[in-house]
């Protein structure tokens, strides 16, 4: 069966309902029209998120980065923040960028971009893991091989040609493996039919899948039937901000069966990696949390 090909008006239909979600974001919501064009969504989206981030300034100028006013509520959108020097000690309460059920559960911490949230998880194993081989499918994210070939010397990075269960049959070596959405299909389904028993870590970078993604689902189910630790790495600033920018936004979640304590190597790899964050300045932004997650539209 051929794949569907959605035609011009459904799409425009379809980003219709985004703006209107944007648009009701706002105390003083725009005039807004149905766009007749590709250009025309992509004017609206801007001017809209740049309406919701202005309005956002102005009510909440008591939000600095360090906690100093009783006026200040620590709300935006869905979210609910708590710090003393935001830096620091960020901590965020909201819905959950991912969409499942009470099979899994997660602790997130939130960084100022993607890459900030995969730097400070790799340089943080080194204090958790040590010295360990990083496998990596062929067409992996070409900043996150860089960041391992230039700045994470603990780390010997190993690219994979579908021979994931030969390497784990090799000497005694931790190994880490990294899982990016830009792997090919063929990679990526032959690394879930291996046996993942002699992995240390896994790490996912699920930055261009949906939040719901069925992939996502079965890369969780796979690390739980071989006991891998694992953390989910994404950048917000692209499907989870409806294409609009709205503001520079990664996180990590450190994933673990609901029925079940994370175990010590992921709490201490929590642990550091939150302490890298800190000292790397890569904390997230109050500003820079969509307000309508949580609410997104019928057909999206």
């Amino acid at each position: 069966m051929g794949a569907w090909v959605e035609s011009t008006e459904s799409y425009l239909d379809r980003k219709y309902e985004e703006l209107k979600l944007l648009n009701g974001c706002l105390r003083r919501p725009l005039s807004l029209f149905r766009p007749r064009s590709i250009g025309e969504v992509i004017k609206s989206k801007f001017q809209l998120t740049a309406s919701i981030r202005a309005e956002h300034e102005i009510e909440t100028w008591t939000a600095t980065e360090t906690t100093w006013s009783s006026l200040d509520r620590g709300r935006f959108g869905p979210f609910h923040f708590k710090y003393d020097y935001q830096r620091a000690d960020l901590e965020v309460e909201g819905p959950s960028f991912y969409e499942f059920s009470g099979e899994f559960t997660w602790d997130t911490v939130y960084t100022g971009s993607g890459m900030a949230a995969i730097s400070a998880l790799l340089l943080a194993s080194a204090h958790v893991l040590g010295r360990a081989d990083d496998l990596v499918l062929p067409s992996t994210y070409g900043e996150s091989l860089e960041l391992i070939d230039r700045y994470a010397g603990h780390l010997r990075k190993v690219v994979l040609k579908g021979e994931l269960d030969k390497r784990l049959a090799e000497a005694d070596i931790r190994r880490i493996l990294l899982l990016d959405f830009c792997a090919p299909d063929g990679a990526f389904e032959a690394t879930l039919r291996s046996a993942g028993r002699s992995l240390d870590l896994l790490v996912f970078d699920t930055t261009c899948f949906a939040g719901g993604s069925g992939r996502i689902r079965r890369v969780l189910r796979w690390a739980r039937q071989w006991s891998i630790p694992t953390v989910m790495v994404r950048s917000h600033n692209k499907l989870d901000s409806l294409g609009a920018e709205y503001g520079r936004l990664g996180s990590a979640s450190f994933v673990h069966r609901a029925s079940a304590a994370p175990g010590p190597k992921l709490d201490d790899l929590l642990s550091e990696t939150r302490n890298a964050i800190r000292l790397f300045g890569g904390a997230a932004l109050r500003a820079h949390f969509p307000p309508y997650i949580g609410a997104i539209p019928t057909g999206h």
